[in-house]
C-alpha cells in the first residue's frame, strides 16, 4: 500500500500547486481590497511599521517587554479592518491566507506526521489503481436487485431468502446511516459463492467513499499479503501499510477464508481486528465460512472477537451469477 517515488512526487507537486494558486487568489483578493478600500491598505500599512518598530526596539532594547501593548494596537487595527470588510458587504475572513487544509496548510503534513489529506490522496491513488471506484458505480444500492433471491420460504424456517436479503439490506442501511454517530461497528457477511457479499460491501463502500469516508478494499489474499511485505519486507517503501491498514476508517476484508492459513496469518489476522477494535474502527469481514468453520479454521482469540464484536449477517440463496448467465441466454 506503499508510494512509488513518481506518486510521492506527484502529490506534493499537487500541494505546491495548490499554495501557488492560493497565494494568487490572496493577492488578487488583496489588490481588491486595495482597490475599493484605499483604507484598508493604510491599516496594514501602518500593522507593518509597528511590528518592524517594535522587532528593533526588541533588538536594542531586550530589557522591556512591550508585547501585550503591541498585541492591543495590532488587535485594535485588525478589528478596524474588519468593520470596514463588513462595511463593504466582504466577510471577515476574505484576507485571511486560503488553504484548501487548514490541518496542514497545504503542505501535506502536521509535523513530521502525513497529514490526513495526504493519506485520503494516497487512498485515491489506490482506488484509482485497484479500479475500486468505477467498481462501486456499477455496484451500488441502486443496482442491487432483490429478484435475484427467492420468495420461497427456506425449509424449516418462516422466511424467504429475499425477505432474509430485504433484512439485511435494511441493517446495512442503519449501518451507515449511524456509522459517524457510532463508531466500531463490525459486519460479518457470511454465504455461499455467489450469492452477493462482495456486491452488498461494494455497496456499503459506495456510500462512505462519497462522503469522503476511508475505505481500504482487500482480498483476503491482498489483505495478508500486505502484511508479509511489511512484515518481512521493511527495506521497501511500505511503511503506510500498518498506517492504513489499522487507521482507515473502514477495512473491508472479502473472501476470508481462501487464504493458506498457518501460524502468521492467524497471529497478523488477531493483531489487525483487535487493535482495530480498540481503536474504534469498523471492519467488515465476508466469507464462505460460517461461524462453526470460522472457530475450526482460526484461534480461538480470533473467533470470539468475531463473535462478541461483529454483527453476523448471513446470505442465502443461489450462485447470482449462475442465475446472470442463465438469464442471458433465454
Amino acid at each position: 500500500m506503499a508510494l512509488s517515488p513518481a506518486q510521492y512526487r506527484a502529490i506534493m507537486d499537487a500541494y505546491d500547486q495548490t499554495r501557488r494558486d492560493n497565494q494568487m487568489e490572496g493577492q488578487r483578493r488583496k489588490e481588491e481590497i486595495y482597490d475599493v478600500i484605499p483604507a484598508i491598505r493604510d491599516i496594514d500599512a501602518q500593522i507593518a511599521h509597528i511590528s518592524v518598530s517594535a522587532a528593533k526596539r526588541r533588538l536594542f532594547h531586550p530589557e522591556e517587554d512591550n508585547r501585550q501593548s503591541l498585541h492591543d494596537e495590532i488587535y485594535a487595527l485588525s478589528m478596524e479592518k474588519v468593520n470596514l470588510l463588513a462595511i463593504h458587504h466582504y466577510p471577515a475572513d476574505y484576507l485571511d491566507p486560503i488553504y484548501h487544509c487548514p490541518l496542514c496548510e497545504d503542505t501535506g503534513y502536521v509535523g513530521t506526521e502525513k497529514c490526513r489529506c495526504f493519506h485520503r490522496q494516497i487512498l485515491d491513488l489506490l482506488y484509482d489503481q485497484s479500479n475500486l471506484k468505477e467498481l462501486v458505480r456499477r455496484e451500488n444500492f441502486s443496482t442491487f436487485h432483490l429478484e435475484y433471491y427467492s420468495d420461497v420460504l427456506l425449509p424449516g424456517k418462516d422466511f424467504s431468502p429475499r425477505d432474509n436479503m430485504e433484512n439485511i439490506l435494511k441493517k446495512c442501511h442503519d449501518f451507515l446511516d449511524s456509522f459517524d454517530r457510532v463508531p466500531g461497528q463490525n459486519l460479518l457477511i457470511s454465504g455461499n459463492t455467489g450469492v452477493g457479499k462482495t456486491f452488498l460491501t461494494n455497496c456499503i463502500a459506495s456510500v462512505l467513499l462519497q462522503r469522503g469516508i476511508s475505505v481500504v478494499y482487500l482480498t483476503a489474499h491482498q489483505f495478508f499479503d500486505k502484511l508479509a511485505d511489511y512484515t518481512f519486507r521493511r527495506e521497501q517503501d511500505n511503511s503506510d501499510t500498518l498506517t492504513f491498514l489499522l487507521g482507515c476508517e473502514l477495512l473491508i476484508i472479502d473472501d476470508l477464508g481462501t487464504e493458506l492459513n498457518n501460524g502468521f496469518i492467524n497471529s497478523q489476522l488477531f493483531l489487525c481486528l483487535n487493535e482495530r477494535i480498540l481503536r474504534k474502527k469498523s471492519t467488515i469481514i465476508s466469507t464462505n465460512l460460517s461461524l462453526k468453520q470460522l472457530s475450526r479454521t482460526y484461534t480461538e482469540r480470533i473467533s470470539s472477537r468475531i463473535i462478541e464484536s461483529y454483527e453476523h449477517f448471513h446470505i442465502f440463496g443461489e450462485d447470482i451469477r449462475i442465475k446472470k448467465a442463465f438469464s442471458s441466454l433465454d
